[in-house]
């Protein structure tokens, strides 16, 4: 069986009794970095007998075939990440995916998220959410990705590192706006969590002040329709940007209206004065 444990993602006071006994009984153990599960075993005071092996993002590919000739010889393994869920942003689905073609039992045992926690933490809808992971590395990839993101209506959860904090909101101010509202959640669950609510400019201030450190996860106000207002400028940007990619006047006019919750009629007079002469 495969059984994927999740970890407190700060307090260790948050792990489950079940998650206890099952550290102690397992015989194999895949951990995303010993040392800090051997600190965590020892501040719960958890005696296990398990062959623990080094299972994270550089060596998920070439652990897979191990773990997974453990699994086929009938024997368990229990998976823990540093925090939180194995699978989430963290190793595990490469394992997932090969137990399941092995006709494997998969096993979750719940436990803390650093998603569901900020999410309720923020104060933002809960209804309808999002979670995208970690934003690109490099500026033109992340600044596409929240350009992506930036008419999704539901709520938007993500992880950043400290140090790309700032050019991430940053990124995010351009594609989402200065006003839309967003909440870094820092350090949730630990000592020194620290919640931070505001318009994505005051987030900007914030994070411009002071060196950050910590886990970060980030809750972003999803997109409102009715707030979006477009000149007829833009609107003969779009269809042209269309055209220049393809589509036909009016597949390109039909396109433009729908993605940008903009009546037909509307972006047809914008390109009936354009062609009459006048300019963008």
């Amino acid at each position: 069986m495969l059984i994927l444990a999740c970890l407190p993602i700060g307090d260790v006071l948050d792990a489950s009794t079940h998650l206890i006994e099952s550290i102690k009984q397992a015989k194999y153990i895949a951990a995303e970095d010993s040392r800090k599960f051997a600190r965590f075993c020892s501040d719960l005071d958890i005696n296990h007998h398990a062959k623990v092996i080094s299972f994270f993002e550089g060596n998920e590919s070439d652990r897979v075939e191990e773990l997974s000739a453990i699994l086929n010889s009938n024997k368990d393994i229990l998976v823990v990440t540093d925090a939180g869920a194995p699978g989430i942003s963290d190793p595990g689905y490469r394992l997932i995916r090969a137990a399941l073609n092995l006709n494997i039992q998969i096993k979750v045992l719940p436990g803390p998220s650093a998603v569901t926690t900020a999410l309720l933490l923020s104060g933002l809808p809960t209804d309808r959410f999002c979670f995208e992971g970690f934003p690109p590395r490099t500026k033109a990839a992340r600044e596409k990705w929240f350009k992506d993101l930036a008419q999704e209506q539901r709520t938007i959860i993500f992880f950043e590192a400290p140090h790309r904090m700032v050019e991430s909101l940053i990124d995010a101010q351009t594609a989402f706006g200065a006003n839309r509202k967003g909440v870094i959640c820092r350090e949730m669950s630990k000592h020194y969590e620290e919640v931070i609510r505001g318009s994505i400019a005051e987030l900007i201030t914030w994070a411009e002040s002071k060196d950050i450190l910590g886990e970060i996860t980030m809750v972003v106000e999803g997109f409102d329709s009715g707030t979006l207002q477009f000149s007829s400028e833009e609107l003969i940007r779009l269809v042209i940007e269309q055209e220049n990619a393809g589509e036909s006047r009016k597949e390109a006019i039909a396109q433009v209206a729908k993605q940008n919750g903009v009546a037909k009629r509307v972006v047809f007079d914008a390109m009936v004065s354009y062609k009459s002469g006048d300019k963008i």
